[in-house]
């Protein structure tokens, strides 16, 4: 096993539109969802060795490593070998936690198709989307690494083209708590459910939104903005919205005239994850 370091992406998703169509006995939400990547997102440098540790860098300030997603993805993939397997895990983090672009969930599986790789599991994309769900709902789309159209509660995943369009995404300074949001009474949550066929051909929304933009007027100011020059809408059950552009020169003409107390990215939409670039690489 090679001791040197090798650079892994953990792209960002959007939702290009999400619905709850009701509630499970269980708890759980019934989704349909639409993900697609972008081109921005956090970054990993992983060392893998045989001194049976896993560290995690830098640290993050309130957060116990064993509560730290990347920490829990390498402890369950260890279990498949007998061998002392360890990793340096060093992570640079570019996208907000609680944004609604996936950070945590696409580290976790960055984490896994990574070591799957460098520690010679050989498990295939079927075995390590099953442990990724365990992780967190999202984490098998960005395991498989394709744009896919999402039912259940984000594990039934059917992969599909669409558009790559270019997309302005702000950051409001709020963050936004998903559990108070599902027990907002006022949260739509009956939203029919429709064949993919026709939620492709009618208007795109997010069933967050509302309730978002009443519990968070950062969020309702920074959809304002943005609805002024393009469609846009809410990503996920967090804070950020994003428009969307036909040609990187429209997105480049509003982000000129972006408010200076604004954070907000450039993005371009990716219908094969950059995570799978990185994997073809190192095969």
């Amino acid at each position: 096993m090679q001791h040197k370091i090798s650079y892994w992406s953990a792209p960002a998703k959007l939702n290009l539109f999400l619905y709850i169509n009701g509630r499970r006995p269980d708890g759980y939400h019934e989704l349909q969802t639409l993900f697609q990547f972008i081109d921005i997102g956090d970054e990993l440098a992983i060392s893998p060795n045989l001194n049976d540790r896993i560290t995690i860098t830098p640290d993050i300030p309130g957060l116990a490593v064993s509560d730290n997603i990347i920490y829990q993805a390498a402890m369950v993939l260890k279990t498949y070998s007998s061998l002392p397997l360890g990793a340096d895990i060093s992570l640079t983090k570019n996208l907000p936690m609680g944004g609604g672009l996936g950070g945590g969930s696409s580290d976790a599986a960055t984490t896994l198709v990574a070591l799957n790789q460098l520690w010679q599991l050989n498990l295939d994309e079927d075995q390590l989307a099953a442990i990724g769900l365990k992780l967190g709902a999202d984490v098998p789309v960005f395991v498989r690494g394709h744009a896919a159209f999402a039912e259940g509660i984000g594990e039934e995943l059917a992969s599909i083209e669409v558009e790559e369009h270019y997309y302005l995404i702000a950051v409001p300074a709020t963050h936004v708590n998903t559990a108070k949001l599902f027990s907002d009474p006022e949260l739509i949550r009956d939203t029919p459910k429709r064949p993919l066929s026709q939620l492709l051909r009618d208007e795109w929304k997010n069933d967050f939104e509302s309730t978002v933009k009443k519990r968070h007027p950062e969020v309702a100011k920074a959809l304002e903005w943005l609805l002024k020059y393009a469609p846009s809408r809410l990503t996920g059950s967090g804070c950020c919205v994003f428009s969307e552009f036909k040609t990187k020169s429209d997105a480049l003409a509003v982000l000129a005239n972006a408010p200076k107390n604004m954070q907000i990215y450039l993005a371009k939409g990716l219908n094969k994850s950059p995570l799978l670039h990185d994997l073809e690489r190192q095969v």
